[in-house]
């Protein structure tokens, strides 16, 4: 199995949106994302560093996307 690659907070939203994920609101620094059709929401914390390993795939859990398929968005 590949290693999983580094990701910011910016790279992981852009991989939400295509995946039809749209911010429905922010707080503090947390931001909440909902995808209409499945009904999942998940939560990325907007910082500046490169997201730790396990919150990135905890994100890609919550919002149903499999870790292999992240290369081909």
């Amino acid at each position: 199995m590949p290693k999983t690659p580094t990701f910011t907070s910016k790279d992981v939203i852009r991989i939400l949106e295509r995946s039809g994920f749209k911010l429905i609101r922010t707080k503090g620094s947390h931001k909440i994302y909902r995808n209409e059709e499945s009904k999942r929401i998940t939560i990325v914390p907007f910082h500046r560093k490169d997201l730790p390993k396990g919150t990135l795939l905890e994100i890609l859990k919550q919002a149903g996307i499999d870790r292999n398929e992240i290369r081909s968005l």
